[in-house]
């Protein structure tokens, strides 16, 4: 099905190493013509205090709901002729907002990567919540969000993959040009987390001789900092430093936030894509998505996984081979930000 080419009014994060950004950037790269409001920047001052972000956040934004609905109206008067609306996140949105949107007339799309209807966050999404129902279409990246929606009377729901960025995460065409800082054997980057136990994953790793590096935020935190301090290489990877340090790993570690009810997850298909060998925990998703052994490998238990890298790491025609196949799955998948971006639109314009 080929859409036309769209005027599209998108509503979200605009920082240029946002996936929100991403996404604005894949809609402009299939002809479309976008137009970025940012609703984070515009409120940014009510946001950033760390008393009142906090009250914000826990009360799911319901105070800001009139400054958030001012500013709609002022964006709506302000743009040209719009054919479609695409909200990234929408957590900022109640229903009061969602009218002032729909006063355009034109179809509606939220995309949120978390898991809302998860419980996680408390009652961050209060006001998405409230708000699902006067959407034309919500992608959702998992399976069990699609009847909770429905349940939050959404129109229509779809379940789509996680994406990697085909520009943004695009692999090095020669390894060498990685700086040696960025190069490892077993590698993991992401942020600690108070209830994931992703440090004592990596101590049992490190605890049977597995050469791990970490990068990310906030492991200063971490209870085991103290002796996960000599295999922490800095704070988080962003843009091509992100990219090196994947593609740069022998093997990379990818783990999943059991909080937000996860079976898959962003680096599930950035680390092929990149180029990288990834290794991660088994589950129904992974297993659907790569050939166990020969496009990636997996793990139930840090016992299983320091063997897994250790076999690896003595191996390396057999790291190459799973790479290889790897980086072809992942591509096979279709799961893009193009990707996922063309499958939106071609849902939301199919012919009645």
């Amino acid at each position: 099905m080929k859409i036309k080419m769209l005027n599209i009014l998108y509503l979200g994060d605009s920082k240029p190493h946002s996936t929100s950004f991403h996404r604005a950037s894949a809609l402009q790269r299939l002809g479309h013509s976008v137009s970025i409001f940012d609703p984070y920047a515009a409120i940014s001052s009510s946001l950033e205090g760390r008393i009142t972000g906090a009250i914000h956040y826990r009360s799911g934004y319901r105070f800001l709901q009139p400054k958030v609905r001012k500013w709609l109206k002022h964006i709506i008067q302000a743009i040209p002729a719009t054919d479609l609306i695409w909200v990234n996140s929408g957590e900022l949105f109640g229903p009061a907002c969602l009218k002032v949107i729909k006063s355009l007339g034109k179809p509606v799309i939220l995309y949120n990567n978390d898991d809302p209807t998860g419980g996680r966050d408390g009652r961050r999404f209060d006001s998405l919540l409230r708000s699902v129902k006067y959407y034309d279409l919500c992608l959702v990246l998992r399976n069990i969000n699609i009847q909770e929606y429905k349940a939050l009377g959404a129109k229509n729901v779809i379940r789509v993959n996680m994406s990697y960025d085909e520009v943004v995460h695009k692999p090095f065409e020669d390894i060498g040009q990685i700086a040696e800082q960025f190069r490892s054997s077993v590698a993991f980057i992401g942020t600690w987390m108070r209830y994931e136990n992703r440090d004592k994953f990596l101590l049992q790793l490190i605890e049977q001789g597995v050469p791990v590096s970490i990068w990310g935020g906030r492991w200063q935190k971490s209870p085991l900092w103290a002796k996960l301090k000599p295999y922490y290489k800095g704070s988080a990877l962003g843009g091509r430093d992100y990219v090196a340090g994947l593609q740069g790993a022998r093997i990379c570690i990818g783990m999943l936030s059991k909080g937000n009810r996860d079976l898959h997850t962003r680096r599930s298909v950035e680390v092929p894509y990149i180029g990288g060998l990834f290794c991660a925990e088994r589950t129904s998703e992974h297993m659907e998505m790569y050939k166990e052994g020969v496009e990636a490998v997996f793990w139930n238990s840090a016992d299983e996984c320091a063997r897994i890298c250790k076999e690896l790491l003595a191996d390396e025609q057999k790291r190459g081979l799973i790479r290889q196949a790897g980086m072809r799955r992942v591509r096979e998948l279709k799961v893009g930000n193009e990707d996922i971006a063309r499958q939106a639109l071609e849902e939301i314009f199919k012919p009645d």
